[in-house]
């Protein structure tokens, strides 16, 4: 749906990467990575939220469901943090090959 049937031209290459329903049913928060620097990001999740409506109509019809969760979207961070805890322990491996164990004192 986000693909092919929303029209909002600052949702592109969106990934849903995790959805959370509560248990009452009444709230799903949608996971999203989405391309692009924090500016980007931030535009992507407007649109996300602005077409939020239109998709929960949708699901709602696509599951024969009478009330479908309200949709709150949310920026997955978690391909950042791992390259981040990457890089970290690169530097860390780094430091320990260098003589003296990176450790003067």
């Amino acid at each position: 749906m986000l693909q092919r049937e929303v029209k909002d031209t600052r949702v592109g290459l969106v990934t849903v990467s995790d959805v959370e329903v509560s248990s009452d049913l009444k709230y799903a928060t949608v996971y999203v990575q989405a391309p692009g620097d924090e500016a980007e990001k931030a535009e992507t999740l407007k649109g996300l939220t602005s077409a939020a409506g239109f998709l929960r109509s949708r699901l709602g019809r696509e599951l024969r469901i009478r009330r479908a969760p309200e949709l709150r979207f949310v920026l997955d961070r978690t391909q950042e943090r791992a390259a981040r805890i990457h890089q970290l322990l690169a530097e860390v491996k780094g430091e320990e090959g260098e003589p003296g164990g990176g450790d003067e004192g």
